[in-house]
C-alpha cells in the first residue's frame, strides 16, 4: 500500500491501481483499493502564433563625404558657403563649384527637391527679360541652376559660371534630386 501511495503522490495512475499492488492474503484490510479519481485529460493547448519579422528601421542619413548632402544622385548645394557638387553613386563627379543664391526676400528654398525641366536658353519675364543660360529648374515657381554672376545675389536661383551651368545642363536629367541645404 505505501508504493501504491507514492506512486499517487508522484502523480503516475499505473502504480495506484489494484494491479500494482496485489492485497495481501493475510491482511484485514479490505481487499480492494479505493479507486483514485482519472484526471480529466488536459486542456487542448493554444499555439501562440509568433508574429512575421517586421523589417528593420531605414538606416540613418549617410552624408556624401565632402558634401553637406545625404542624396546619393543628383546635386547637392550648401548656401553658407557658396558652393555646389553634382553626385552620382554616392560620390562627388564634379565641384565644388562656385555659387551664388537669393538674396533677402529671395530666399533660395532648403530641402530636397527634383528636377523639374530644363531650358538651353531662357529669359526672366520677372526681371526684365534677363537670359538665363542652361536653366535647369528644380523649383515650380522658376528656381533654376543656370549661368549667372558668381557675385551678384539672385533671386532665388544658383548661378553657376557657364562652364558649371552647361555641365549640370547636360547632367541632370528631369526627376533627378537637387537637395539645398543651409
Amino acid at each position: 500500500m505505501a508504493i501504491a501511495l507514492l506512486a499517487t503522490a508522484c502523480g503516475t495512475t499505473e502504480a495506484a491501481g489494484p494491479a500494482a499492488v496485489p492485497p495481501s492474503p493475510t491482511s484485514s484490510a479490505p481487499t480492494s483499493e479505493p479507486s483514485t479519481p482519472t484526471p480529466a485529460p488536459a486542456p487542448p493547448t493554444e499555439t501562440t502564433k509568433t508574429p512575421d519579422p517586421q523589417p528593420a528601421p531605414p538606416p540613418p542619413p549617410v552624408t556624401v563625404p565632402g558634401t553637406p548632402c545625404d542624396i546619393t544622385e543628383g546635386a547637392c548645394v550648401r548656401l553658407s558657403t557658396n558652393e555646389s557638387w553634382l553626385i552620382s553613386g554616392g560620390r562627388i563627379s564634379y565641384g565644388p563649384v562656385p555659387t551664388t543664391s537669393g538674396m533677402p526676400g529671395y530666399e533660395t528654398p532648403v530641402g530636397y527637391h527634383e528636377v523639374l525641366w530644363k531650358v538651353e536658353l531662357d529669359y526672366s519675364r520677372d526681371f526684365g527679360m534677363a537670359e538665363m543660360p542652361y536653366s535647369t529648374y528644380f523649383v515650380s515657381n522658376g528656381i533654376a541652376f543656370h549661368e549667372g554672376s558668381l557675385t551678384d545675389e539672385s533671386h532665388g536661383c544658383i548661378h553657376l559660371s557657364r562652364e558649371a551651368a552647361a555641365k549640370y545642363f547636360r547632367t541632370l536629367q528631369v526627376g533627378d534630386q537637387v537637395q539645398v541645404t543651409a
